[in-house]
């Protein structure tokens, strides 16, 4: 994954900002480690004694602060500060939760873009029955957005606008997550041409993410049924590069969430979180949609649950991803099965597995960093040094890339090379260059089986059958002519699949005389001649086989009750369409294929490629946070 990350610590500048966000960082660690004690203990700070009959503050509270600063062996003050804001917060749920038993009022936690956002949580009322426009309103007017300027995203979905909050599973104290649409850097824009020009930006950005889902299943419909030398298309391969056989039905599927993970991953690297996080999302959806054994057998769901994790990281919202843990944990145990216990399975297929340890490192940066917002620091400072010394293996030295440019390659090739060849720059040479000319004669060797099953679909066609039917028998007798042909005969209901509908062609005009009495030459009933033909659409040579395979007449299926021979051909909508309305939407078309395109990378281990320098800082900035837990001071 070549993830560049958002803005850094080195960026900020000036140590007394760093010094600020760590002091944040610190806070964030007492309220999770302090609430896992309150937990544990079983204390209800709503109730007495540490809240009274007024809802204030109750004397024994301060008692707890101290005996959990000791515990902690930090400041008794800054513990109590922080028991007292989890306390206010409980009241406030406590208030909500009785508002809502009573009103039907529902209270969401509102999470914002973190320019925005302060240290206690914005709280919104609504009722569920709203529609998600309504409720983005509402956010909109109650935080200062425009509308078209944002999303939200609940229970790691986009809200949809036009269905009400109870259909989409919005419940109460639900967190609600808003993304921005553009990126600024002023609260407020006054002067009315800037705010058109902004409102510009958000129409163009929500089009593209549209253009993203057309784009993506133009390009998902187009496999397997198009020239691989004309037109552009998507193909699943395996870890080779050799393309796979997978399910009709889940193909679709998986092509799609692999077009939007690749989406979400372009707008990752360029650091537009708030737009990646959609497309991630969705290829999170249609993945869901594949069989469990396909995403435990393949890495590229692992992938995308990092992804997911980073970019709520990247967005400073990993409150709002309730099942972090669960995702790290997903893609951890899917890389075990992909990979094999310690990684012999990968040595196998690719002869190393230094290429994959950039995934296990921001794998374990991870869960490092939720570890820590969770209050483990332990657990937080294992998971950080096994990511810094991942980090250690995989640093490549600058000069040794350089050389590898000299040579010709590319500086993704060289940084992947010499990671497979544990830094040895002749080795990553011959590495390079021999995966290349693997790489050349793989492609070649799967466009001349493209090329083959083309002209196997053509000779179906040619027969009478549609492109979709002929693609199913070929993929059901895997790739063999003869048996394809013999499939569709004894399914020949499968004429009509995504084509002609057979109740539309039993209502034609009748058959010309000329092919009924080819048909009765040949031996066959006239009556059944006839229904054949029409059934057929005309089509002498696939009613024949047709007749020939069942014994002389139509199967059951296949028999239209009432026909009705007086009725004349429809003209279809689709002839006497405009040609200049066909041809805009062919240019839509290709405009969204094209911007996909565009960003699906060339090299197929892009994903492993990092400079992993914004990883070298995160590592660097959490540990010191661990680090600060135990040497921090003790104040009063």
């Amino acid at each position: 994954m070549k993830t560049n990350g958002g803005p850094s610590i080195r960026a900020l500048g000036g140590a007394s900002l760093r010094r600020l966000l760590r002091r944040m960082a610190q806070k964030k660690y007492l309220q999770a480690k302090l609430t896992q004690f309150l937990r544990e203990d079983r204390i209800q700070l709503w109730k007495p004694p540490y809240t009274d009959e007024n809802k204030e503050v109750g004397l024994a509270l301060k008692d707890l602060a101290k005996k959990y600063s000791d515990k902690l062996d930090c400041c008794e003050n800054e513990v109590e500060t922080i028991i007292e804001e989890i306390r206010c917060k409980a009241i406030e749920r406590g208030t909500g939760n009785e508002n809502y038993k009573a009103t039907g009022i529902a209270t969401i936690e509102v999470f914002l873009p973190a320019r925005l956002r302060k240290d206690r949580k914005s709280l919104l009322e609504t009722r569920l029955q709203v529609t998600g426009r309504d409720l983005r309103s509402k956010i909109a007017e109650a935080f200062g957005f425009q509308e078209n300027y944002i999303k939200i995203v609940i229970n790691k979905k986009q809200l949809q606008l036009g269905k009400s909050l109870e259909e989409q599973g919005v419940t109460h104290n639900v967190k609600a997550m808003v993304l921005e649409l553009k990126q600024s850097e002023e609260d407020v824009r006054k002067n009315f041409q800037a705010e058109e020009e902004e409102q510009n930006e958000a129409e163009l950005k929500e089009k593209r993410i549209q253009r993203t889902k057309r784009g993506l299943e133009i390009l998902a419909e187009r496999a397997e049924m198009v020239d691989p030398e004309t037109m552009p298309y998507l193909d699943i391969a395996n870890q080779t590069g050799r393309s796979i056989r997978i399910p009709p039905s889940e193909r679709k599927a998986l092509m799609l969430a692999m077009g939007y993970h690749e989406k979400g991953r372009a707008f990752l690297k360029r650091k537009e979180y708030g737009i990646a996080l959609p497309c991630l999302l969705d290829a999170d959806r249609y993945f869901c949609e594949c069989c469990r054994e396909l995403l435990d057998t393949v890495d590229n769901y692992a992938v995308l649950q990092l992804d997911i994790v980073w970019c709520y990281f990247r967005l400073e919202q990993l409150e709002c991803l309730d099942d972090a843990e669960k995702k790290l944990n997903l893609a951890q145990n899917c890389f075990k099965n992909c990979y094999g216990e310690n990684h012999q399975r990968l040595v196998h297929i690719k002869g190393n597995c230094g290429k994959e340890k950039v995934l296990f490192l921001r794998l374990y940066l991870l869960q490092g960093i939720r570890n820590y917002h969770s209050g483990n620091g332990e657990e937080a400072r294992e998971y950080l040094s096994k990511a810094s010394q991942l980090f250690k293996e995989l640093y490549i030295d600058p000069s040794k890339v350089h050389n590898l440019l000299q040579l010709g390659f590319t500086a993704q090739e060289a940084r992947l090379g010499l990671r497979a060849c544990d830094g040895n720059v002749d080795h990553a040479a011959t590495h390079i260059s021999n995966r290349r000319e693997e790489l050349a004669q793989i492609r070649k060797e799967e466009k001349e089986k493209k090329r083959r099953r083309l002209e196997s679909i053509d000779s179906l066609r040619r027969m009478g059958y549609s492109a979709h039917a002929a693609k199913r028998a070929l993929h059901h007798a895997s790739g063999n002519l003869e048996e394809a042909l013999q499939f569709l005969l004894s399914n020949p209901h499968l004429w009509w699949l995504h084509g002609s509908d057979p109740d539309s062609n039993s209502h034609q005009g009748s058959p010309a005389q000329e092919s009924i009495d080819q048909l009765v030459y040949m031996g066959f009933d006239t009556v059944v001649a006839e229904a054949a033909l029409r059934v057929f659409g005309g089509n002498v040579q696939l009613a024949a086989q047709t007749l020939a395979h069942h014994g002389g007449s139509l199967p059951p299926d296949l028999q239209f009750p009432g026909e009705d021979s007086s009725s004349t051909p429809s003209t279809s909508p689709s002839d006497s369409a405009g040609t200049s309305s066909a041809s805009t939407d062919e240019d839509m078309e290709t405009e969204a294929v094209n911007e996909i395109l565009e960003d699906i990378p060339e090299h197929e281990e892009d994903y492993l490629d990092s400079t992993l320098e914004d990883e070298e800082i995160i590592i660097a900035e959490y540990l010191s946070y661990v680090e600060n837990i135990k040497s921090a001071p003790k104040r009063t």
